[in-house]
């Protein structure tokens, strides 16, 4: 499909993420929200499995949520427009680290990712309503300095690390820690612009 054909105006975003959105519309890509209703259990999509490397877990979340998304769109009868979905997960090694439960587990996290490198891994897929499902894979490398643990107590204290995948943000006040990235700013954020972009682009959207 060309970058001139544009038969949908907008993408259902199925994220709460601030910022996807501001990422969105950073490419002029509108979008609306397509959230998930009191009756449905989100978080249990995200339920790790035993053995499961990092980049299985994070494909195979991404197309949970992107499934249980286009069931939510049909059962609510939404207009026909693509679907994007998203899911971001930090791996030690073949550990996954995943959103803290508590200020002790996000302090551990950070203690465990103090001073060693890390991948930041988000899965990307486009449901379209002709049934095509696009999907990509951004993988970022982040290296970390000593945090130190008067920083460490502080940073776990602002609220910030809780509901973010490794207990942190890149775009907070943890951005000082960071020796090196390679790989996607915007990724590592939670979506990865270069491939967002080209699969909106093949679901036929100008971006």
């Amino acid at each position: 499909m060309s970058d001139t054909t544009a038969p949908f105006a907008f993408v259902y975003l199925a994220s709460q993420s601030p910022r996807r959105r501001q990422l969105l519309e950073q490419i002029g890509i509108r979008h609306e929200l397509l959230l998930p209703g009191a009756d449905e259990d989100a978080e249990a999509l995200e339920a790790l499995i035993d053995g499961e490397s990092p980049d299985d877990y994070v494909r195979r979340v991404t197309a949970a949520k992107l499934h249980a998304a286009l069931q939510r769109r049909e059962r609510r009868g939404l207009s026909p427009a693509p679907v994007l979905c998203l899911d971001t997960t930090v791996a030690l090694g073949d550990r996954i680290l995943g959103k803290p439960g508590d200020a002790a587990h996000a302090a551990a996290m950070l203690a465990s990712l103090s001073g060693r490198e890390h991948r930041v891994l988000t899965a990307v897929a486009v449901g379209l309503p002709d049934g095509r499902v696009l999907s990509a894979v951004n993988v970022s490398q982040v290296r970390f300095a000593e945090i130190g643990q008067a920083r460490l107590d502080a940073y776990v204290a602002s609220g910030e690390p809780m509901g973010k995948a490794g207990a942190y943000a890149i775009q907070s006040q943890a951005a000082a820690w960071i020796e090196h990235i390679a790989g996607s700013y915007s990724g590592i954020m939670g979506l990865p612009l270069f491939e967002t972009a080209q699969l909106l682009r093949e679901a036929g959207f100008v971006v």
